[in-house]
């Protein structure tokens, strides 16, 4: 199966002025939560929503997103309408896995302390926590349109990967082992994909930006220090991820973005190739697609995609949100040729036939990952700019 859409996006987009002002005024800007937001906030979220809804139909952007305009922060929402959870702030760096490359940018920022959600009791899915997002972005466009739309969620392991080992559930919980506490959260996990579905979603994106930390010697030097193989816990976070996905419906495409950071003012957290998580992760992981950065050197070379088995997609982040120059067109065509030439040489087919089933592009990231983020320079102007761009290569490969 081929990618949902050859031109593709990420999810954040840029917020408008008077969103951004009347979080400021409710004293939301540095909030990253979604918890006890007030009425008026609401309801200027819900027309910046509509408004950029209108953008992405005259632009011809798809899929049609919220641009995560309801979230402070594209994981907020998932983990704190949990059952079982408690949002508690976990100082920096003492409450953190040692060797998260976020960190050093964290403390280089000067943040303190961060929210964090700790089970303190039993997992469940109580309510839907997107589920009231989905149904407005649905209410905004015909029904026909609904398969052109997609919504974004958190990855599974995003608490426990962050927190201190040994800290992402406390004694008053029913969990002794991480595999039984992940084993409820891909209960809800799972719950959820199926309300959306149920919904009439078709299309949803987990973002895991942390999966790229095993990439580092920073975070496997650490993992070692604190007594734990940095293999054995990719593995755990592979069957976490597979769990969560083991029943969903066979037509709900559910795909996974991994970057290298996102934060204001242009800011990435790491680089490196993906070599090192490649073949487990293109061959361990159920999802449909990979969404993957390649907008720079920062990711490395194309050579890990040789690792893509037949059957899963890949949608390519050649084009940057984090620098307001337009890449040459010409230049992202020929950087999908090749990336199709490598994947072509792993699955012993031809490059024509991985470009019509596996391949599509994309910006690298979205373009406000943080409500208050932009890439330097960035402008509202010169983001539909750059998902034009990307149309353009896409009409160029894919004719």
């Amino acid at each position: 199966m081929a990618p949902t859409f050859r031109a593709e996006q990420i999810g954040s987009l840029m917020r408008p002025e008077e969103l951004l002002a009347t979080r400021n005024a409710a004293g939301l800007a540095h909030i990253y939560t979604r918890t006890n937001v007030p009425e008026d906030v609401q309801q200027v979220t819900k027309q910046a929503i509509a408004k950029v809804v209108e953008q992405q139909q005259a632009h011809k952007v798809r899929p049609l997103m919220t641009g995560e305009f309801e979230r402070p922060i594209f994981y907020a929402g998932f983990f704190e309408n949990l059952e079982g959870l408690e949002m508690t702030k976990v100082p920096i760096p003492d409450g953190y896995r040692t060797g998260l490359p976020t960190l050093r940018t964290l403390e280089k920022l000067g943040v303190k302390e961060r929210d964090a959600c700790i089970a303190v009791g039993k997992i469940q899915h109580v309510r839907s926590p997107y589920l009231a997002d989905w149904e407005y972005l649905r209410s905004l466009v015909p029904q026909e349109q609904w398969k052109e739309c997609k919504m974004s969620m958190p990855s599974i392991t995003w608490q426990h990967q962050h927190l201190r080992a040994g800290t992402a559930f406390t004694t008053s919980s029913p969990y002794t082992t991480d595999k039984e506490y992940f084993a409820d959260l891909a209960r809800a996990f799972a719950r959820e994909y199926r309300i959306l579905y149920d919904a009439g979603l078709r299309s949803i994106q987990v973002d895991d930006p942390a999966m790229t930390f095993f990439v580092t010697d920073e975070m496997r030097s650490r993992c070692l220090g604190d007594g734990i193989d940095p293999d054995e816990l990719l593995d755990l976070y592979i069957w976490a991820h597979n769990e969560s996905l083991r029943d969903r419906p066979t037509d709900l495409h559910v795909g996974v973005h991994l970057c290298r950071g996102n934060m204001p003012g242009s800011t990435h957290v790491l680089s490196g190739s993906y070599e090192r998580i490649a073949r487990r992760m293109f061959t361990g992981l159920d999802y449909d697609t990979f969404y993957l950065e390649y907008d720079t050197e920062r990711a490395g070379d194309f050579q890990p995609l040789r690792h893509l088995p037949v059957g899963k997609n890949v949608v390519l982040g050649v084009v940057s949100t984090k620098a307001a120059e337009l890449e040459p067109v010409e230049e992202l065509q020929a950087r999908v040729y090749e990336a199709a030439e490598v994947i072509a040489q792993g699955q012993g087919r031809s490059r024509q036939e991985v470009l019509d089933s596996s391949l599509g592009v994309s910006p690298q990231c979205g373009f406000s990952s943080v409500s208050h983020g932009r890439g330097i320079g960035m402008t509202e102007a010169r983001m539909w700019e750059k998902l034009q761009l990307v149309q353009k290569v896409a009409e160029r490969v894919w004719p």
